[in-house]
């Protein structure tokens, strides 16, 4: 049985599909971008900054299945230049504990939804 997770703190979908979805007590969550949940605005600036926002989307929507980072077992980061690669990695691991860090994976792609820089999803387990 899956069970949707959807919370005004995160950024509304823009397409057919659910901010996460919760199968038994995984997690799956879409890919988030750095859209602005108060205003729905794309940002547009630095890639640190870029990053913290996809991430506090992320944690937004952790929070909205009663889970936290420390709950993510996997993680798929993509980006648009792997150059921007060690900046996006330095925001992102603030946010987990090295030695309880997920497995994750990193993709350089072409394009990615309203031509962002960077979009990250989880998959988390309670």
């Amino acid at each position: 049985m899956k069970k949707i997770i959807s919370t005004p703190n995160a950024p509304a979908p823009i397409g057919p599909y659910n901010q996460a979805v919760l199968s038994g007590n995984t997690l799956y969550t879409s890919g988030q971008i750095a859209i602005d949940p108060k205003t729905g605005h794309l940002f547009e600036g630095p890639i640190k900054e870029e990053t913290t926002l996809v991430m506090q989307n992320l944690k937004a929507v952790l929070a909205a299945a009663d889970m936290t980072f420390e709950d993510v077992v996997k993680t798929t980061i993509f980006v648009n230049k792997m150059n921007d690669f060690a900046a996006i990695n330095e925001v992102y691991g603030a946010y987990f504990n090295n030695e309880t860090a997920p497995a994750r994976e990193t993709v350089e792609v072409a394009n990615l939804p309203k031509y962002v820089n960077v979009e990250i999803s989880v998959i988390a387990i309670k």
